[in-house]
């Protein structure tokens, strides 16, 4: 389902330790791990449900949280009515209860400050995760690396992590946000209200001092499979972009 070699590394229990409500079916999950737990901005890891008669449910989410955390990982899980997984964190947990945790996974949709760029980032719904974690590395280190995020969502409610997403584009330190809305207007003069084109893209990378040396795409098959295009189709070379999709 994600791009990417599994690293081999074992199961271990993940407390829950904060939860934090992002948009009306995303909800941020805090977990302490039980044991280290040393990752790559981009990467991913499986969660695994064990129910009383034994049954198990898994699904792979990624980490939104930055490296520079250390212990405690934040994964921000979109409630899917016909999941097994997503409805027991968003109607069941709490804070204090335990899951299993297997990873870090993934190696391919990874990126680091001194990988360089610039970077082109391209995140449809709940796809921005691991994107975010790439924005939060950068901020953390205190990059100089010039990031383009470009973020569709359906309305403005479901920009997931919004208040932070604005307040580092209000810095001005080489991040810039570009978020297009599907179903509603442009809540911002520079912001846009249709699905990812090439003419979009054009347009935000002109906002990067020079063209993208890596340029990552996340979210659902068929908005990875849009996005990936409208990027080739404006002259990003297909070998600089690296995707991850999940879902339909």
């Amino acid at each position: 389902m994600r791009d990417g070699p599994a690293a081999q590394s074992p199961w271990q229990t993940a407390r829950i330790t904060r939860i934090e409500k992002r948009t009306p079916r995303v909800t941020s999950f805090f977990f302490q791990t039980s044991r280290p737990f040393a990752y790559r901005a981009g990467q991913h890891v499986d969660v695994r449900l064990t129910a009383p008669d034994g049954y198990q449910a898994r699904r792979s989410y990624s980490i939104a949280s930055a490296p520079e955390t250390g212990g405690t990982i934040e994964l921000a899980i979109e409630k899917l009515e016909d999941g097994e997984v997503s409805p027991f964190f968003h109607e069941v947990a709490a804070v204090g209860d335990e899951v299993e945790l297997h990873g870090p996974l993934g190696g391919h949709f990874v990126w680091s400050d001194s990988d360089g760029g610039p970077l082109l980032l391209v995140g449809g719904g709940s796809g921005v995760v691991p994107l975010m974690a790439m924005v939060r590395h950068r901020a953390l280190r205190k990059s100089a690396v010039p990031v383009a995020l470009v973020f569709s969502a359906r309305v403005w409610d479901e920009v997931i992590f919004r208040n932070e997403l604005l307040g580092l584009d209000d810095r001005r330190d080489g991040f810039d946000l570009v978020l297009t809305l599907t179903r509603e207007a442009a809540r911002r003069p520079a912001d846009y209200s249709r699905r990812i084109d090439a003419a979009m893209i054009v347009q935000s990378m002109a906002r990067l001092p020079e063209p993208p040396k890596l340029a990552f795409v996340c979210g659902s098959n068929t908005f990875v499979s849009a996005a990936a295009q409208a990027l080739i189709d404006a002259d990003v070379p297909p070998g600089l972009i690296r995707t991850e999709r999940y879902g339909v």
